[in-house]
């Protein structure tokens, strides 16, 4: 039943993903808008190549686990089957909220999901460059799921479904959606995502809902008056296929050997992204003060 599902998903999206990512290049080249190049193509599909080879590979082990946690489920949703597919899409997108907050405030997590934001580019391709090993946590976060009487197998496929419409928010050729904007993340809400600008850094870190955005602080809407700019807020201006996935991990291992006492190097590896013991770098919480204290004078 599973394969069926995820090969009928399988035929559903790709025709999908051709059509628009075709739209969008014949769309950039008619309006010289320049969307995409052919490194950054290329460096798209490679990503993606490692991330799904490794989930591929792990696959028979997180459902395994999954289906551990399972046995001991609290409750039944299965009597209503409409109720339960709306509960569970709800709480896989609030579990992924989490994770992927983390990814971005952790700096360990960081230097695993840095591989889908170190493109300077922004379009619908954008949404396959995947975090390469983040298939070996990202179903920590769904045990609750399976224990709340969830299985492991529609876990799985309400992820694979949701990220269907995560891949189709990466694009600069859908403005504002309207009334879908207070509701869904949409192109724009994800544009500020990816954005480096200071007043954007680490905002709209929902999947297919912005509601848990707006309801934890993390939520920031795209600003006319400050377009946005792609990329991190130091670019590592390399199409190298190792430096791509493991430039912040060699950052890493480079400040906790030559720099800080004990408990500062432990937070040069879970403290935030930006962190620096003597202030030569800034966290994005930093950034900002610094951006507001200079508009307030």
């Amino acid at each position: 039943m599973e394969n069926f599902r995820e090969t009928l998903l399988l035929l559903i999206s790709v025709p999908i993903y051709a059509l628009i990512i075709g739209g969008e290049l014949i769309y950039s080249h008619l309006k010289n808008k320049q969307l995409y190049t052919t490194k950054g193509l290329i460096s798209n599909i490679y990503l993606t190549a490692l991330n799904m080879g490794l989930d591929i590979l792990i696959r028979v082990t997180v459902l395994t686990v999954l289906n551990y946690f399972y046995q001991f489920k609290v409750t039944d949703f299965t009597s209503s089957i409409i109720l339960y597919w709306v509960l569970l899409i709800l709480l896989e997108d609030f579990m992924y909220y989490w994770l992927h907050r983390i990814d971005h405030y952790c700096r360990f997590f960081w230097a695993v999901h840095v591989t889908h934001h170190n493109s300077e580019e922004f379009n619908f391709t954008v949404g396959f460059r995947s975090s390469v090993f983040q298939p070996l946590y990202r179903f920590i976060y769904f045990i609750p799921l399976a224990i709340l009487g969830f299985s492991a197998l529609d876990i799985m496929f309400a992820y694979s479904a949701t990220q269907i419409v995560g891949i189709l928010v990466h694009t600069q050729t859908v403005k504002k959606l309207g009334v879908l904007e207070h509701i869904f993340v949409t192109p724009s809400h994800h544009r500020v995502h990816h954005a480096s600008n200071v007043k954007y850094l680490d905002k709209n870190m929902g999947m297919l809902l912005i509601i848990w955005d707006k309801l934890f602080g993390t939520f920031e809407a795209e600003d006319e008056k400050e377009p946005v700019k792609y990329g991190l807020t130091t670019n590592i201006n390399t199409y190298h296929p190792l430096k791509m996935v493991f430039h912040e991990w060699q950052q890493i291992v480079k400040d906790v050997f030559t720099k800080g006492n004990f408990k500062e190097k432990l937070l040069y590896i879970f403290g935030p992204p930006g962190w620096s013991h003597d202030g030569s770098r800034k966290t994005s919480s930093q950034l900002r003060r610094e951006l507001k204290a200079k508009q307030t004078n």
